[in-house]
């Protein structure tokens, strides 16, 4: 047998071949690798449900007003002294104390001349509407109590009146008119 010598020439002329074919199991991984990522990318496009509903801000409005809370209110009507106050209860707790010493205040201001002695409760319905003007939504009094006093009306209309600035209610950042139910009681001999 004869040996074959090998030359730097003949060992250069391997070298494109040995690329060649490397480059071929590199290109077909490379293909495949596309191929399997396009099909991947296809699966989770299309198994997906992609359901795409336009929305009028009138329906987007009604959803969010059946889902609100519309008897309660995220801040309470405040005087300049409760406005310090950051739990909700004691905020409606220090304005109904407010308005009932301001109230008991200027009605103990009053001199009425009864003829019979009088203790009974009256219920004051007050609105603070969203501009923070207090209104007398009505009030609930027993005749007896207004035959002996006929000018109470007029003065809890006065003191209402009286009343310092009121910041009012709001929700959702936006201010708000509320209706306070307060008993008034009244004593008189």
């Amino acid at each position: 047998m004869k040996k074959a010598l090998l030359d730097i020439r003949d060992l250069n002329a391997l070298k494109p071949v040995w690329r060649f074919k490397c480059c071929y199991f590199y290109n077909y991984f490379l293909i495949l690798f596309r191929r399997s990522l396009l099909a991947l990318a296809g699966f989770v496009v299309f198994s997906c449900n992609f359901e795409t509903k336009k929305i009028s801000s009138e329906e987007v409005l009604e959803l969010e007003s059946q889902t609100l809370n519309w008897k309660e209110v995220d801040e309470y009507p405040a005087f300049e002294d409760c406005q310090n106050e950051t739990e909700l209860i004691a905020a409606r707790d220090c304005f109904e104390r407010e308005v009932a010493e301001n109230v008991y205040a200027y009605l103990s201001k009053q001199q009425p001349i009864v003829t019979e002695s009088i203790d009974d409760t009256l219920y004051l319905y007050l609105e603070i509407n969203s501009a923070g003007r207090p209104e007398i939504d009505s009030v609930k009094i027993d005749s007896t109590l207004n035959n002996q006093l006929p000018e109470l009306r007029l003065w809890l209309d006065q003191s209402i009146d009286s009343l310092p600035k009121i910041y009012p209610a709001s929700k959702r950042g936006v201010p708000v008119s509320t209706v306070f139910k307060m008993p008034i009681v009244i004593k008189a001999e």
